[in-house]
């Protein structure tokens, strides 16, 4: 029986349907697009060409993975930030739609200030989501990214050659649970989503998380605070004098790093809800 590009596409859904896979519908889309090598546009086209025996095998293991709980975004290897492509592995975290949030509370924090042209610094990196999109909507900004993971480092090297930052970024590995490297230089801006899952509750996460994404990425410490305590007491010093600083927090975790905040004698310490309505992101400034 001939199976059309459309047909593969009504068989993918009502898989992951089947298995209550959140967002099915796009997901289908995106392993029949990374199976040609298309856009989601491009796909639209295709609707009732054959698709080919290759093709069908392709898209019926990746469906089965994504059906054993693997995220879509590792069986593809990309994922979408910011409307910005990012090659995505196991070694970091997917980017979140809440996180896009951090970055427009960044962009209005520096444009409030006329910092177009600002300097930049990410903290425990990833993928260098944050970064890169600061990056590319503020045209005249330099970014520095750093991570301890070595493939962390290598991904957000290869997401700066995708988005063109080329130029203007600076990428390095280092652990920041530890005090910055001599000749820094100082920055306008520090961002940073860091690891923040108390160390016992990552054995109640999901399993498309706990299972699939980073220890590392995840692991915060006993309380979770451990990466926001280290940032704070030992990183300010690469803050220009008017610099300020921005973080993600989990959950019910808004308030105690403000006080951290205010500790460490950051001014106009304040938060920002989620699209939830979650006060998810922390800001201060020297």
């Amino acid at each position: 029986m001939v199976c059309t590009v459309n047909d593969l596409y009504l068989e993918t859904r009502r898989a992951l349907r089947g298995a209550q896979v959140e967002g099915a519908e796009l997901e289908a889309k995106l392993l029949l697009c990374h199976a040609f090598g298309c856009s989601k546009e491009e796909l639209l086209s295709k609707m009732q060409m054959y698709a080919g025996e290759s093709v069908q095998k392709s898209v019926r293991s990746m469906t089965e993975r994504r059906l054993q709980g693997e995220p879509v975004a590792y069986i593809t290897g990309m994922w979408e930030f910011c409307g910005l492509p990012f090659e995505v592995s196991p070694a970091v975290l997917i980017p979140r739609n809440d996180t896009e949030v951090l970055v427009e509370e960044a962009l209005k924090l520096l444009r409030a200030k006329r910092k177009a042209d600002a300097r930049i610094l990410d903290l425990g990196c990833g993928s260098g989501c944050i970064g890169i999109a600061l990056g590319h909507y503020l045209p005249g900004s330099r970014i520095t990214s750093v991570d301890i993971s070595p493939e962390a480092v290598e991904t957000t090297k290869n997401n700066v050659r995708r988005n063109g930052l080329t130029r203007r970024s600076a990428v390095l590995e280092g652990n920041i649970l530890e005090p910055p490297p001599m000749r820094m230089g100082e920055y306008d801006l520090l961002v940073s989503n860091p690891p923040y899952i108390a160390s016992a509750e990552i054995e109640t996460l999901d399993s498309s998380v706990k299972d699939y994404e980073p220890r590392l990425a995840l692991d915060g410490g006993d309380d979770g605070l451990k990466f926001y305590e280290a940032i704070l007491s030992r990183w300010l010093s690469v803050l220009s004098d008017s610099g300020s600083v921005i973080m993600e927090t989990g959950e019910g975790q808004a308030e105690a790093v403000m006080n951290l905040m205010r500790q460490a004698g950051l001014k106009d310490v304040r938060s920002a809800q989620d699209n939830y309505g979650t006060e998810r992101f922390v800001l201060g400034s020297k």
